[in-house]
């Protein structure tokens, strides 16, 4: 297959992933909505619309930049066919992002590469269904291992699982770009020490963080540090 063919059929699984990835968006999100209004229909009941209207606004003003930052700095990352079964299924940043960095380290793919959009949408693929049958199972399960998922023990290793796993992803980019990550990394913690409520900002601030590391890799670019 020569170049001309690649381009042709990559634009072709291109045109098919975002054709598949909106129609299972839009009927994601009208199974969403159908559930509780078929359930208030059925029932005879409803919200009260103009309370639910001045919570939506409320709720809106503060996850709105969260929604637009997420979709900003993962779809790049993610290509398009992982990014619709990413943002469909959910659990982006404490399963899906990590499967797909992984992945992507263990073929040797580049981010914007056909070849990682094809890596991370096969990744997250897998991910969605292993999700799926674990939760599967664990509904199964939850009644008779209640007693050891809430024994006293293990509820710090359960608490502690997320940071954990980023501890561990992080570590392998920071150790990789350390010149660029070890201002911004200083900065949030010192941040988050002294003002702990800034943890309910995590959107604003990686874009903070964002721009001072872009800004660090310039300048040590312009000094010749960095290629």
């Amino acid at each position: 297959m020569n170049g001309t063919e690649r381009e042709q059929f990559y634009e072709k699984y291109e045109n098919g992933a975002h054709r598949i990835g909106r129609i299972g968006l839009s009927v994601g999100i009208l199974m969403m909505l159908a559930v509780p209004l078929t359930m208030g229909w059925l029932l005879g009941t409803g919200p009260d619309w103009k309370a639910f209207g001045l919570g939506f606004v409320q709720v809106a003003l503060i996850y709105w930049t969260s929604g637009v930052m997420e979709f900003l700095v993962y779809a790049p990352m993610l290509g398009s066919g992982a990014s619709y079964l990413t943002f469909i299924t959910g659990n982006v940043l404490n399963l899906k992002l990590p499967c797909a960095v992984n992945a992507r380290e263990v073929c040797g793919t580049e981010v914007g590469t056909p070849e990682n959009d094809i890596v991370s949408t096969l990744s997250v693929a897998v991910s969605s269904l292993v999700t799926t049958a674990v939760l599967a199972i664990g509904v199964l399960c939850l009644v008779p291992l209640r007693p050891i998922l809430e024994n006293p023990a293990l509820v710090p290793a359960f608490n502690n699982v997320i940071p954990a796993l980023f501890g561990a992803l992080a570590f392998k980019y920071f150790s990789k770009n350390l010149k660029i990550a070890v201002v911004p990394l200083a900065f949030m913690c010192v941040l988050f020490v002294v003002v702990p409520s800034l943890i309910g900002s995590v959107s604003f601030l990686i874009l903070l963080s964002g721009a001072m590391a872009i800004g660090i890799a310039y300048w040590l670019f312009k000094k010749g540090k960095l290629e």
